[in-house]
């Protein structure tokens, strides 16, 4: 009859054993749906792509295409590049629309992107003329309406025909200037301005931003793609 401790031996030899012969998935599954890692979820969506460096260094440029209606601009001659912060606001923007329980990322919810991102041109000016985060959100709830508790946005919100047309207006724009660099947050939030019609932009007008700020914006817009790091 096998001793205790030699019972204990052969439970970790299989053990082990069967670790080395089945590894671990790479997906973590919760029920019946697999929970990709950041990078293959990224692949599956086109999504975001970012380029590793040596260990120490930070991670480098992004490499992502925004949503687009016009995809031979996209792929045209020129390529169109997002700045990193510009990237990072769309998907704060996302962001901010679940948290609102939106079932859409519209106009409002590109400019809270902006602002939760904080780094930006674009950012910066609205914060100086008092267009701070809760105040957007308070006025998105004023124009928009609250939505029911118990919803639940979708993990990426879809686009409203004006946050696209904001998308769209940036990166023509950007063209139109015949200037190298990239499609920034200044230029995101021009393109919320450009239509009067959209949330975004009854939602600054609420709160004091007007042409003139604007064309402070374009100034400056293009003098921050040239420093945008890669």
């Amino acid at each position: 009859m096998a001793t205790a401790a030699q019972a204990g031996a052969a439970f970790l030899s299989l053990l082990f054993s069967s670790s080395t012969h089945n590894p671990a998935p790479s997906s973590v599954f919760l029920g019946a749906s697999p929970v990709l890692p950041v990078s293959l979820r990224a692949a599956a969506t086109g999504g975001l792509r970012l380029t590793s460096r040596p260990r120490g260094r930070l991670v480098g440029a992004v490499v992502a295409q925004l949503p687009t209606t016009h995809p031979e601009v996209a792929s045209g001659e020129k390529k169109i590049r997002w700045s990193s912060r510009a990237v990072r606001s769309f998907a704060m923007a996302e962001l901010e629309a679940r948290k609102m329980r939106y079932p859409t990322t519209g106009t409002e919810g590109l400019l809270m992107g902006i602002l939760v991102e904080g780094t930006s041109g674009a950012a910066k000016l609205l914060r100086a003329n008092g267009i701070t985060l809760l105040k957007v959100r308070e006025e998105a709830a004023n124009v928009l309406g609250k939505s029911e508790m118990f919803y639940f946005s979708p993990m990426h919100p879809p686009l409203t025909g004006a946050a696209q047309r904001a998308l769209d207006w940036a990166v023509i724009e950007k063209l139109k200037s015949g200037e190298d660099g990239e499609v920034t947050a200044n230029h995101l939030l021009l393109g919320i301005w450009s239509d009067k019609e959209s949330a975004g932009h009854k939602i600054l007008a609420s709160l004091g931003f007007d042409d003139e700020k604007a064309s402070l914006l374009a100034k400056t817009a293009d003098e921050e793609a040239a420093m945008t790091p890669r």
